[in-house]
C-alpha cells in the first residue's frame, strides 16, 4: 500500500535531515519548470525541496526502504537502480538541474554532465580528502582530491562557486562543493 506525504507520521518528517544550506543557497538558479535529477538521494530531502518550489523531480536511489518514503509526493517520481552497476541508467534523459550531495563514484562524472542541460544547473557537495579525520567516508575512493570537482567541470560548464573547506555542521567534516551551469545559462534578472 502506498503512502502520501501527507499520511507520513510526524515522527517520520522530523527524522529527515534538513536540506543542505548549500543546495538551498542555489537552488533559486533553477527555475520552477526545470526537471530536476536528485541522485543518490537517500531519503530525498533535496527531492522534496525542489518538488515544493514546483520542480519534477526524478529521486534515484539504489535504497528501496529510502525511496518508500517519497511515495505519493507530489511531483516526486522515484528510480531504485544501483548507478554503479551497469550502463547509466539515464542514456539519453538531460536536466535542468542535477543535485549529488554525500555521494560520490567517479565513473559517473561524464554521464552526469552528459545528463546536464546546456542551460542546465549543477549542485554537487561531498567529502574531500581530510575527512578521514572525522570518521566516516575515510577510503580514498570515496574522497575528492584538492580541486577535483573544478577539474571535472573544467571547459564544460560555468563555475559559479566552489568551496573546499572544513565545515562543523551537520557534523564535522572536510568537503569540497560546486555550483556550476552549463554554456547556455543567463545570469542575471
Amino acid at each position: 500500500m502506498r503512502r502520501t506525504d501527507a499520511l507520513c507520521s510526524q515522527a517520520e518528517h522530523a527524522s529527515l535531515a534538513p536540506p543542505s544550506p548549500w543546495v538551498q543557497r542555489w537552488a533559486r538558479l533553477v527555475p520552477s519548470t526545470a526537471a530536476v535529477l536528485d541522485l543518490a538521494c537517500g531519503r530525498g530531502r533535496h527531492a522534496r525541496l525542489f518538488a515544493a518550489r514546483g520542480n519534477s523531480v526524478l529521486a534515484v536511489d539504489r535504497d528501496a526502504g529510502a525511496l518508500a518514503g517519497l511515495a505519493g509526493v507530489p511531483r516526486v517520481q522515484t528510480l531504485c537502480t544501483d548507478i554503479e552497476s551497469g550502463p547509466w541508467p539515464l542514456a539519453g534523459r538531460r536536466f535542468g538541474a542535477i543535485v549529488v550531495t554525500n555521494y560520490l563514484h567517479r565513473p559517473l562524472f561524464s554521464a552526469l554532465l552528459d545528463a546536464l542541460e546546456a542551460d542546465g544547473v549543477l549542485i554537487y557537495e561531498t567529502f574531500a580528502q581530510g575527512n578521514e579525520r572525522f570518521g566516516k567516508p575515510s577510503n580514498p575512493d570515496f574522497l575528492l582530491r584538492p580541486g577535483e570537482l573544478l577539474e571535472v567541470v573544467r571547459d564544460r560548464l560555468r563555475v559559479l562557486a566552489f568551496e573546499d573547506l572544513f565545515v562543523d555542521a551537520p557534523r564535522p567534516a572536510m568537503v569540497q562543493r560546486v555550483c556550476a551551469v552549463g554554456p547556455a545559462f543567463v545570469l542575471g534578472p
